[in-house]
């Protein structure tokens, strides 16, 4: 579909040069020889890259006349792409690390200042799964991960933004903490996995000693399968979160009647608007105070967020305490 409203103006132009000025092939001079003119949308607003050409002058050379543009611009963003590598890796930690949906990314970058529409959010997220497995597909990069310590004990786990999209599935060295693959995947059967498990197995010139990954029957079964006779792990979180369930139950259920105490704070706080004196102030204040404590969860089962929350509001309240004690004897003595 054609773009139906007109890219932005650029705010500033950049001019790139070639640090190279004799041809990497024959050690010619390359002659500057025309300019060409891109714009890249960037978190920081669209730049205007004026790009100085140059071209080997040797008649003889391979690369005679062939175009050498300028180093830095493989920094500023893909060949034939519009938006800056900085704009891609942003949609990449909003989807993999935040777990944002494609229409919640498009509203970051929108809230941001970055003119893009929905559909070009996706393409987006395509280019960055296309560089991370680039990145990460090396074998001479895994060989040197593993080359000193000779051994590797394997994580895999799959990171699902949303229910029904493409699911991230990472798999890591315990040992070195180094990502060994990354890929996204529209499904997670038995199959997939197993070539996922056998590419890292057929790139490591070192033995495989345990895996670790959460009770995923597919997983299992490809572990069983590409790893015959290998330890394979619930790993200690998901061993822990079931360990805890029971506690968790009893921790969110006194979270949920700890809140339905504190649910009179906006009536509180409708009754400070528009006041400018320091009793508002202080009510205002301790409402914040209120709101923070309830919005601050923790992840189960490392932190208790009902014991969190108890704990916050006793500190609330004993601080109001001393407020009425101060006040109360400043009216006495007053009086």
């Amino acid at each position: 579909m054609a773009r139906t409203k007109p890219r932005p103006e650029a705010a500033r132009e950049q001019a790139l040069e070639p640090l190279r000025t004799r041809c990497p092939t024959c050690g010619h001079a390359m002659w500057a020889d025309y300019a060409n003119y891109r714009s890249v949308t960037t978190l920081k607003g669209v730049v205007r890259l004026r790009l100085k050409v140059r071209r080997c002058a040797n008649p003889f050379c391979e690369r005679f006349h062939k175009p050498y543009r300028p180093e830095a611009e493989g920094a500023w963003a893909l060949p034939e792409q519009e938006f800056g590598l900085d704009v891609i890796a942003l949609v990449g930690a909003l989807r993999y690390r935040e777990h944002r949906s494609v229409p919640e990314i498009h509203q970051s970058l929108r809230h941001r200042g970055v003119a893009v529409c929905e559909r070009t959010v996706t393409n987006l997220l395509d280019r960055y799964d296309e560089l991370v497995a680039v990145s990460l597909a090396s074998e001479r990069r895994l060989q040197q991960v593993v080359a000193d310590q000779g051994r590797v004990i394997l994580a895999i786990d799959g990171l699902q933004p949303d229910v029904g999209h493409e699911v991230l599935w990472v798999i890591r060295d315990c040992l070195s903490g180094e990502v060994l693959l990354a890929r996204s995947l529209l499904s997670a059967t038995q199959e997939d996995l197993r070539l996922l498990l056998g590419e890292v197995k057929r790139a490591l010139a070192v033995p495989v000693l345990g895996v670790v990954s959460d009770g995923q029957r597919s997983i299992r079964k490809a572990v069983a399968k590409v790893l015959p006779g290998i330890p394979h792990q619930l790993c200690q979180f998901h061993y822990l979160r079931e360990a805890a369930r029971p506690i968790w139950e009893a921790d969110r259920h006194a979270k949920k009647e700890l809140k339905k105490r504190v649910r009179g704070v906006r009536p509180i706080e409708r009754k400070a608007e528009g006041r400018s004196d320091a009793e508002a102030g202080v009510v205002r204040g301790y409402c914040a105070a209120v709101r923070s404590a309830i919005t601050d969860d923790g992840r189960p089962p490392l932190a208790a967020s009902g014991l969190k929350l108890e704990g916050r509001l006793t500190a609330i309240r004993g601080s109001l305490d001393r407020v009425a004690a101060k006040g109360g004897s400043r009216r006495s003595s007053g009086g």
